[in-house]
């Protein structure tokens, strides 16, 4: 993407919206000016709905002026406490703040704000891409202030600091994390000397709460190439501090001259394969940690190599204390993870062996509704070099793909109910409950699923009922309406 001419730019903001905010600050007095990655959007072509606006004087005054000016169908929030009005317009959110400039203390990423000058304000942003600012008074309508470069940076797709990156890592370290949501979103480079003061700053990041570091991490994986964002990451050292499982993913370890593939390298490739195919992001994060326990599983047999065995199920029950410790959701989200990284598997197995209707009818059981994006993972995850073998498996997925839409015809297995429920076992042979009524509706739905009884088949279900219950010392109080109707 290149990056418009100025003249583009005041194109864009020749607008009724724009020129009645800066009446609005000339009404009082105040110069306006539009500021920080509305800006930036502005020259890189990016759609934006909420634009920034920095006055020197009261924010919360010129906002009040501008909601009374847009009228009917304007909405103002005021936040005293921190100097600041939103006013919505539409779709539209406009910020109004007062120029600040800040200090921070070392062990709180809060700082002490006072009032301060336009390049004061700007000065205190984090990037110079971020620092431009565009005057919407009538008069210098459209004027660019640029007093970091960061016009020449855009063009360059660099991120730096307007100021010394050490200090500005070290104030707010959640602004390295921003430099790499940057770079990932933008498609952008860190300047080579900001990089380094990450790396010097990472360990700052624990002052950071956990809910600010994974909204950017969201964004990160919300991107058109999250890989970008996870390589940064863990280049930085910040990967080893906010999700050491992942980082542990990291090597290849050599043994007899045998080794294994980097599992980390491997799982960023699947990351952007999934991200091609969906804009899923949880089916991301699946996609994320499908190998997260391989470093924990990770075994040398001298006989057949390197294994990593069930590392699939070990990752499912990782999942909810990762998730847990980076404040991800406890929910349904979480637990849909969990079934992709226990699951990621089972089609592969499939599609080296022969695809029989049993196995297929276990997997469209199991996987339910996430079936698809189950499918989705596990074709993102053959990363290997050799085209032809690539070939083969995707050829044998399509198989398998196709056996699954005709055993969903024929046996509509997703809407599976057993034909014979626990609270009529416990009726039938006069129980309360127990391991036997587990055991008796296991067996009847592996049957099921073995195709040896059909999905509505209720009188072989029942009969094997019966043969089951006989064999765990059960015998019936009551009869069935089965049998019932059958004796009439």
């Amino acid at each position: 993407m290149i990056v418009n001419q100025l003249d583009k730019v005041l194109t864009k903001i020749d607008t009724p919206l724009f020129h009645s905010i800066g009446e609005a600050a000339d009404s009082i007095g105040r110069p306006c000016y539009a500021v920080g990655g509305c800006v930036r959007d502005l020259f890189l072509e990016r759609p934006s709905k909420d634009i920034d606006f920095v006055t020197v004087g009261s924010g919360i005054e010129l906002a009040e002026v501008v909601a009374r000016r847009l009228g009917r169908g304007t909405h103002l929030t005021v936040f005293r406490n921190f100097g600041t009005a939103q006013v919505k317009r539409k779709d539209m959110e406009l910020e109004f703040v007062g120029a600040r400039k800040e200090s921070y203390q070392r062990d709180s990423r809060k700082p002490i704000v006072e009032d301060g000058t336009l390049e004061e304000d700007l000065s205190r942003r984090d990037f110079t891409v971020n620092a431009l600012a565009l005057r919407v008074n009538r008069e210098g309508f459209g004027q660019l202030i640029d007093l970091f470069g960061g016009l020449d940076d855009m063009r360059a797709r660099l991120l730096r600091t307007p100021l010394d990156p050490d200090i500005t890592f070290s104030d707010d370290p959640l602004r390295m994390m921003r430099a790499i949501r940057f770079a990932t979103q933008l498609q952008f480079e860190i300047f080579p000397e900001t990089f380094e003061a990450i790396r010097r700053n990472a360990e700052r990041i624990r002052i950071i709460s956990r809910e600010r570091i994974v909204d950017e991490l969201m964004k990160i994986m919300k991107s058109s190439r999250p890989s970008t964002g996870w390589q940064l990451l863990l280049d930085s050292g910040l990967l080893q501090l906010i999700f050491p499982e992942l980082a542990a993913m990291k090597g290849v370890d050599t043994v007899k001259g045998r080794g294994h593939k980097d599992n980390f390298s491997h799982t960023l490739e699947v990351l952007d394969n999934v991200a091609v195919k969906s804009d899923n992001v949880w089916l991301r994060w699946g996609a994320l940690m499908h190998d997260i326990a391989k470093p924990v599983t990770k075994r040398w047999d001298d006989k057949i190599g390197w294994t990593f065995h069930n590392h699939n199920f070990v990752g499912s029950k990782m999942v909810p204390r990762i998730f847990r410790h980076m404040r991800l959701p406890q929910d349904q989200k979480m637990k849909y993870v969990a079934k992709l990284v226990e699951l990621h598997m089972r089609p592969i197995a499939l599609v080296e062996d022969e695809v029989t209707d049993s196995a297929v009818r276990r997997l469209i059981n199991d996987a339910g509704e996430d079936l698809e994006d189950l499918m989705t993972l596990c074709e993102a995850d053959i990363t290997s070099k050799n085209r032809e073998k690539v070939k083969r498996l995707l050829n044998n997925f399509a198989l398998v793909r196709e056996k699954i839409a005709d055993l969903n015809v024929r046996d509509e297995i997703r809407n599976l109910q057993p034909p014979v429920d626990g609270n009529e076992i416990m009726q039938i042979f006069g129980i309360t409950g127990g391991p036997v009524i587990g055991v008796i509706k296991s067996t009847i739905k592996n049957a099921i699923l073995d195709g040896i009884i059909a999905p509505n088949d209720r009188e072989a279900a029942i009969e094997l009922m019966y043969k089951i219950a006989a064999e765990q010392g059960l015998t019936p109080v009551v009869t069935t309406s089965l049998e019932s109707n059958k004796s009439k």
